[in-house]
């Protein structure tokens, strides 16, 4: 059995991070500094990483723990909102008018910590079975 719900949030998180990539590669080349350019290609590589992370987990529901594997989809999915999101808005913050928003920077670590959780959380799932 596949997990449509994982599959179709992976297949949109690749999509949405082409298009990120693309938008920061063409469009925000010459708006951002280069140390925040380079953050802003941090968090599409790692939305990509978890987009096919996602998509994988979909597809392992037929092999492991149904279970853990929701949670694990979740982390993901939760942990690629927080982190990601949170570095376009922190890198992007001086174009929108986000200056005074302080609460971001935190955003970022936490959603950091559910990814990490949640690749702990597969391997657990992978080595109960």
């Amino acid at each position: 059995m596949i997990n449509k719900l994982f599959l179709q949030i992976g297949s949109f998180y690749a999509g949405f991070g082409v298009i990120l990539g693309a938008f920061g590669a063409h469009a925000l080349k010459n708006q951002l500094t280069p140390d925040r350019l380079a953050s802003f290609e941090t968090g599409v590589r790692y939305q990509m990483y978890h987009a096919l992370a996602l998509i994988v987990v979909a597809l392992l529901f037929q092999y492991l723990d149904e279970r853990l594997l929701r949670i694990v989809g979740w982390l993901f999915a939760i942990g690629v909102l927080l982190f990601s999101c949170s570095i376009y808005l922190l890198a992007c913050r001086d174009m929108i008018g986000l200056t005074t928003y302080k609460w971001l920077g935190p955003i970022t670590p936490i959603g950091g910590t559910l990814l990490i959780v949640g690749w702990g959380l597969l391997l657990f799932a992978s080595l109960k079975k």
